[in-house]
């Protein structure tokens, strides 16, 4: 099967699947990555006939009409990142899961054969693609913090010449700051786990990604205001790609 072929069936797979949120194609020099939104720090990227899942969540439902994942990445132990339930509903077989230590100790012995742990500042190059992990963890740094740093991984994926800077649960931290070259980035926004608009919105026009996706930013008062983000982004840096997209369609 060609790459256009391909691209033009998982197109029509996530269209014809109601409970999917329309994708965005990235097109660059070595090919388009698909990016399918699903739900809250839930994505899926395909690129070049491989497949990576993102923090799988919300049940197996979520997850028909996509191709089964050939990547796993994982950020965190909390259950809206490592979700067995979703995890057990889907063909996981063949998958590489790429985890933080202290979710690779979580995770079932039938998974056991397939994990590759990296801690911060870690990268692992499989089937052409070079994935790292990042630092992600709030401040300030406290002994009953909810993400203290060096549990949890933020990724930072390479499809080629494109980097995706995926933030994870996080603060604004230095190591997000400090990213540079990023093409696409999906960061966090939900109070009281990880920042306001305020705050991300500092971080972003920081390490000045050509695309942002707000994601994860259902807090325990609602959805934070990602409208807002968006403008003060902008006010600052116009030529920041804002996208949002409704990760919290029923």
């Amino acid at each position: 099967m060609n790459k256009i072929t391909f691209l033009l069936l998982s197109i029509f797979s996530f269209q014809m699947n109601a409970q999917l949120i329309t994708p965005d194609v990235i097109n660059t020099k070595d090919g388009d990555i698909t990016i399918q939104p699903i739900t809250h720090g839930t994505l899926v990227f395909t690129y070049n006939n491989k497949t990576i899942y993102v923090d799988p969540y919300g049940g197996a439902d979520k997850f028909k009409g996509l191709a089964k994942p050939d990547f796993i990445l994982i950020t965190d132990i909390h259950q809206d990142h490592l979700n067995l339930e979703t995890l057990k509903g889907i063909d996981t077989k063949g998958a590489i899961f790429i985890v933080p230590q202290a979710v690779a100790d979580k995770l079932p012995s039938e998974y056991k054969k397939q994990i590759e742990v990296l801690n911060n500042r870690q990268g692992i190059h499989r089937s052409g693609l070079f994935i790292s992990a990042v630092a992600m963890y709030n401040l300030p740094e406290s002994e009953d913090s909810r993400h203290p740093k060096g549990r949890g991984n933020g990724y930072l994926i390479h499809f080629d010449d494109t980097k995706v800077y995926v933030s994870g649960d996080t603060s604004a931290i230095p190591e997000m700051r400090q990213l540079y070259n990023i093409d696409i980035a999906f960061v966090c926004m939900n109070l009281p786990y990880t920042m306001d608009v305020q705050e991300a919105s500092s971080g972003v026009l920081d390490f000045k990604p050509t695309i942002v996706y707000p994601y994860h930013y259902r807090g325990t008062d609602g959805l934070s205001d990602i409208e807002k983000f968006k403008t003060i982004v902008n006010i600052e840096n116009s030529s920041i790609d804002v996208r949002l997209r409704d990760w919290y369609i029923k």
